[in-house]
């Protein structure tokens, strides 16, 4: 037998082209994985022919690394024969990795499929040699190679399939991988070459006219390298850029998603919105109707939510809502659906629930969202007012079920608020009244409807006159003139509130500037005053606005007097305190209405720059036979007088009234007794041309 020997460097070389092409399978089995349609199979061909060449590529390597002491060439066509069959080998272990799914019945096939194919790419090249007489070769190392060939081929089906989506995601994994399977390929190709025996006299038929091996084996390492290189970066940026793609979908997908829950949910609360509680209300009707149950939805308010808004800011009162939400959330069902309308107002429907459990449920709603809030170092307190329709009694439509509903919880802020009240069909005509009226309120003061009436405020006892109280009435085109607490309280909770006080602000100070004008001798120690609601005071343009009218009018600031309530100035102490500053520093003046009937802290009362004090006209109704009543108003003038302060009681009817009222010390009177509200004209024809005289105030009643 011939002696044989191998070049250690394109052995080297071998194995590096092999671990080079399983680690390009890889990545080429992950990207056909991944592909669909046409673009897989362009990818299948291209993998296949990029894998084949490189195994082969290995292979040839592998023989130009073996030598005898003979000629040696290869003969072309069998040479390009065992090309092909590496090619199609590569084509079947790709095809099959990328399959869904490889169970081991399927992987043992395979295995023994693409190792004889292997096999037969070996000894074909082998037989490219076309040696006389021919190869021998050793049965147990051929059949040694054989069954290594069928193992690799089975260890990297396996690697393969397995690390075929994780060639981003664990690099470290799938270069191991490579380097097994590179291995393992190399070694059976020279188990092979072990096997083949070469007798001595032995002839090469392809020596002449065959491949010649002294240049051929750089120019294939140069080429079946730079083919596998460009096939596994084509690969990497593509997987990279699908990579990113899916990164992209994921995010546009999870962007959608959001979108889809704000638009279907509210920003703040994060509870359903209005579209999302119409597409559950029609899904409750129709489970209803089939199941012949009844269900309960029930529309809530919160009482005093919009002051409390608008004196503490809207992040104050959006903190407070998200509250409210959260014990909604707590009280309500797993199957029921709480959700936001907009402003303070909630619907809670729940499916299945008899007006029985419902009222236990709006009770305990009721209770649970009166208790306090602390927000922002604040001790905040709302009421609820709810109103219940039931399926299919109160309606069998979503938009009839939530309007009566919502009927009936304008009932129970009628009945006093913080409470309950279910569907009652007389209550259709109320809602209808209050959406009326609510609607022409709204376009009043646009319309020019709202005028104002002036009542005087006397000097006690009888005169002479100090001023006026400007009082808002609405000249409604149909309904007449309409007293304010008609509509004071709707314009409240709307916050209409705040333009008309500012109309009211700006048209009283354009009178009192008018009747300063044309009698500034009789009018010289005149002033109106003004009632700000809460809302308005807690408006952050108030002091500005007051500044603004009395330049525009070119009215002197003590001219003006704003009233407002004790409670509103005692809502916070410390922000009233710095309001009222402001406005007394502008030099108008202050009053505090309706005194007696909230809760003052008289630290913070002795530090208001108020100027006068207003007894409420509940304690005067029954001065004279109620002791109680007239305690508190001695009580309340002795208060005034300590704190310098004028005193000026109001609801003033009779005689016996004014001369107690006098008699404790009083400085000033209002009421029908002195003076009713009057328009204008009828105020300057009363009080201006008479010296301002009791007798001629009574006598315009």
């Amino acid at each position: 037998m011939y002696p044989t020997t191998y070049d250690n460097l394109l052995v080297f070389f071998s194995l590096a082209v092999a671990i080079f092409t399983s680690y390009t399978a890889l990545n080429l089995a992950g990207r056909i994985a991944t592909a669909r349609g046409r673009i897989a199979r362009l990818w299948l061909a291209g993998g296949a022919c990029a894998m084949g060449a490189g195994i082969w590529s290995m292979h040839f390597i592998g023989m130009l690394a073996f030598s005898v002491p003979i000629p040696v060439g290869y003969d072309p066509e069998i040479t390009l024969l065992s090309l092909l069959i590496a090619v199609a080998a590569s084509g079947f272990a790709l095809w099959l990795v990328t399959q869904s799914n490889l169970p081991y019945g399927r992987l043992a096939c395979g295995a023994l499929v693409m190792g004889i194919a292997v096999a037969g790419m070996h000894y074909t090249g082998m037989a490219a040699m076309q040696m006389t007489p021919a190869i021998q070769y050793d049965p147990l190392l051929l059949a040694l190679s054989v069954v290594i060939a069928v193992g690799a081929s089975g260890a990297a089906l396996w690697i393969t399939f397995h690390l075929r989506r994780q060639a981003t995601r664990r690099p470290l994994a799938q270069m191991g991988a490579g380097v097994v399977m590179g291995v393992a390929i190399t070694g059976m190709h020279y188990t092979g070459m072990a096997a083949a025996h070469f007798p001595a006299g032995s002839v090469c038929g392809a020596a002449r006219g065959g491949i010649d091996t002294g240049w051929v084996a750089l120019a294939i390492i140069v080429a079946s390298v730079a083919a596998l290189a460009v096939a596994l970066i084509v690969s990497v940026l593509d997987m990279r850029l699908e990579s990113r793609t899916a990164v992209l979908a994921a995010s546009l997908a999870q962007a959608n998603a959001e979108l889809t829950f704000l638009a279907l949910h509210d920003r703040l609360t994060q509870l359903p919105n209005r579209i999302l509680l119409e597409d559950r209300l029609e899904q409750a009707i129709g489970s209803a109707r089939q199941s012949r149950r009844r269900f309960a939805l029930m529309y809530l308010d919160l009482d005093g939510f919009k002051a409390i808004n608008d004196v503490f800011g809207h992040p104050v009162g959006d903190a407070l809502l998200v509250e409210a939400s959260k014990r909604l959330r707590g009280a309500a069902r797993a199957e029921d659906t709480v959700a936001r309308m907009g402003g303070d107002e909630f619907v809670l429907l729940a499916p299945g629930m008899e007006p029985t459990d419902a009222a236990t449920l709006a009770d305990t709603l009721v209770t649970l969202l009166s208790d306090s809030y602390l927000i922002d170092g604040q001790d905040l307190r709302v009421s609820a007012s709810i109103g219940i329709a039931c399926f299919p009694d109160d309606g069998d439509d979503p938009h009839t079920l939530v309007t009566h509903a919502d009927a009936a919880m304008y009932h129970a802020k009628a009945l006093g608020r913080n409470g309950y009240c279910f569907f009652e069909t007389s209550m259709n005509a109320d809602a209808r009244e209050q959406l009326q009226l609510l609607h022409d309120l709204r376009l009043a003061l646009s319309r020019g409807e709202f005028v104002l009436h002036y009542q005087p405020k006397l000097a006690a006892p009888g005169g002479p006159l100090l001023g006026a109280e400007a009082l808002v009435r609405w000249a409604h085109p149909t309904r007449g003139l309409v007293m304010p607490d008609q509509f004071i309280p709707l314009a409240e909770r709307t916050g209409t509130i705040v333009p008309i006080g500012e109309w009211v602000l700006d048209e009283a100070c354009r009178q009192m500037a008018q009747w300063c004008s044309a009698d500034p001798a009789l009018a010289s120690d005149w002033s109106i005053a003004v009632n700000l609601s809460t809302l308005q005071f807690g408006n952050p343009g108030l002091v500005e606005c007051v500044r603004g009218t009395l330049a525009r009018h070119g009215l002197e600031p003590r001219r003006l007097t704003l009233e407002i309530t004790e409670t509103t100035a005692m809502r916070d102490a410390a922000a009233s305190l710095a309001i009222l500053q402001e406005l007394h520093a502008m030099g108008v003046r202050i009053a505090i209405d309706d005194f007696g009937t909230g809760y003052s802290s008289l630290l913070y009362l002795k530090r208001l720059p108020a100027a006068e004090l207003k007894i409420d006209r509940g304690f005067v109704r029954d001065l004279e036979h109620d002791s109680e009543d007239a305690a508190i108003v001695s009580a309340i003038v002795a208060l005034g007088q300590t704190l310098k302060l004028n005193i000026v009681a109001e609801g003033v009817e009779t005689s016996e009234q004014q001369a107690f009222l006098t008699q404790l010390g009083c400085d000033a009177l209002q009421g029908y007794l002195l003076g009713r509200p009057m328009p204008p004209a009828q105020f300057v024809e009363t009080f201006l041309p008479t010296g301002m005289s009791l007798d001629r105030a009574a006598s315009a009643e």
